[in-house]
């Protein structure tokens, strides 16, 4: 049988018809299923975890945020990067004299092998190094604001997962105290460092501000 122009006009519009139900109707339902995926998929955990029960806090001035629940942040709204230290249990130690003449340019934060270390405020960790003769295992890590450096170092381990390039959170648990490099093993103790970064400088550059008004709420010395 021979089909006319109209008949072939109908069944070519037929087969289109059907061809745009198809497309349409597994789009919807690709879609569907991949909304229902993330919605349902677990979220993967983060590489290094927060430390303590994750809570709000509302700083002065400042907008609320997440941190763990044993943090303690500081007047500038930097945490204290020991969990369970104080305000009251920090001792200015910047300007104390060092071998071969030099300032200390850091606040020594004592507690027991072991304690977590975590991070001040956000940022990146920009290096991992380890230094035989001086801070032993250490982690520069670059603020948000790449104009400030924040130096951890004595440490006895990383936290798991930890890497260079890796985003942490204020209050996040980057590492453990102890007194790897030339501190004592009768004092363990985290070295803290804060270091105002210019343009173009290095890890390993900076110039040293006292951490202590900043953690403490008190003038240098007090």
């Amino acid at each position: 049988m021979q089909l006319n122009h109209a008949d072939c006009r109908r069944v070519a519009l037929k087969y289109a018809a059907t061809a745009l139900f198809t497309a349409v109707f597994t789009a919807v339902i690709v879609s569907a299923f991949w909304i229902w995926f993330y919605n349902s998929a677990p979220e993967p955990k983060p590489a290094v975890a927060r430390s303590g029960n994750v809570v709000a806090v509302q700083p002065k001035n400042a907008p609320p945020v997440e941190i763990a629940q044993q943090v303690v942040v500081g007047p500038a709204g930097l945490a204290i990067p020991v969990v369970g230290v104080k305000p009251t249990d920090l001792v200015d130690t910047f300007d104390d004299a060092r071998a071969a003449g030099r300032r200390h340019d850091a606040i020594d934060i004592m507690a027991g092998e072991g304690t977590p270390v975590i991070a001040a405020a956000d940022g990146t960790i920009e290096k991992l190094f380890f230094s035989n003769g001086g801070g032993g295992i250490t982690i520069y890590e670059r603020a948000t604001d790449p104009k400030w450096q924040y130096y951890y170092a004595h440490l006895q381990r990383y936290a798991p997962g930890l890497a260079e390039g890796q985003q942490v959170k204020r209050g996040q648990v980057i590492a453990f105290v102890d007194h790897t490099g030339d501190a004592s093993p009768s004092g363990p103790h985290l070295h803290f460092a804060i270091n105002a970064m210019g343009q173009g400088q290095r890890w390993w550059q900076g110039t040293p501000i006292n951490p202590y008004p900043l953690l403490a709420g008190k003038k240098a010395g007090g």
